[in-house]
């Protein structure tokens, strides 16, 4: 077993290297792979690069992120490390795993799954516990005291969902057209009858606009791009129900509405030095 992270392919870039690793995780039974961007390394030999993880959509991979979005340039010049964990675990061959694009293999949906056929879909305990853990033990130059959290649709779920739970563990967090109120949408309601059953309680442990009631001090403001052309903002996103939940817990959210923008990477693309001059700001940079 890859108890250790094995560097599957590195590549050059503004300054820094992106750098995919493998490796084994107990929690998920199989072996996952995650992206680093490494920024320039200053020259003293102690220093430690703030960590930005950042979480991917349905279908997607560890790579998307870091092939299309050009982060690194932003990350390169604020001296972040960006971390892409993958969506999913891949290669456990569960019945029923690949039959659709919206649930199982690339759609893990950052939860812990009660259901037992599904028991190796822990992915919120992978990203918010074993990964930093690994990353912590085998990686000396990051500094995992000081993390923020990102994401993308499926992925901006997970990190608004995380980053409320774990007030303590990050410091800020952002989202790109995140699938903000799950339990009353159809990809939330069927990865959530699938991997967690019939009890809505359940769910809503994992609905940001459900979380913000018991966790609302919030010392950062939440930073929310989203494009008015993209065609699953109406009836899968639901960001107004967010926008309202925090207004009621005085939850501070910049919600920023991008006219002819929709859900792809051009859009993250034009925003991504936003968000990570956001963090960095959270970060003290």
């Amino acid at each position: 077993m890859d108890t250790k992270p094995t560097e599957i392919s590195s590549s050059y870039m503004f300054g820094g290297y992106n750098k995919r690793y493998k490796h084994f995780s107990p929690k998920l039974g199989c072996s996952m792979t995650f992206h680093i961007y490494f920024p320039p390394s200053p020259s003293s030999p102690s220093h430690k690069f703030p960590v930005l993880y950042r979480l991917s959509g349905l279908t997607c991979s560890d790579e998307n992120f870091i092939i299309k979005s050009g982060a690194q340039r932003a990350a390169s010049n604020f001296g972040i490390a960006l971390i892409a964990p993958d969506t999913s675990p891949r290669g456990l061959n569960v019945e029923g795993e690949a039959d659709s694009w919206d649930f199982g293999v690339g759609a893990g949906f950052y939860l812990n799954a009660t259901q037992d056929k599904w028991k190796n879909w822990p992915m919120y305990d992978y990203v918010v516990k074993e990964l930093p853990a690994f990353l912590a033990e085998n990686f000396p130059q990051l500094d995992t005291s000081k993390v923020s959290i990102s994401g993308h649709s499926m992925g901006g779920h997970g990190a608004l969902t995380i980053y409320l739970k774990n007030l303590d563990k990050y410091k800020s967090v952002s989202a790109f057209a995140p699938i903000a109120n799950p339990i009353n949408c159809p990809w939330g309601q069927k990865a959530f009858t699938n991997y967690l059953g019939e009890n809505r309680a359940e769910w809503e442990e994992y609905d940001a606009t459900c979380l913000v009631s018991k966790f609302n001090n919030v010392p950062a403001s939440i930073l929310i791009d989203q494009g008015e052309d993209d065609k699953f903002l109406k009836d899968q996103l639901l960001p107004g129900n967010f926008q309202e939940a925090c207004k009621k817990y005085n939850v501070p959210l910049l919600l920023r509405l991008h006219p002819g923008y929709d859900h792809s990477y051009y859009f993250i693309s034009t925003f991504i030095d936003d968000h990570i001059s956001h963090h960095a700001q959270a970060l003290r940079l």
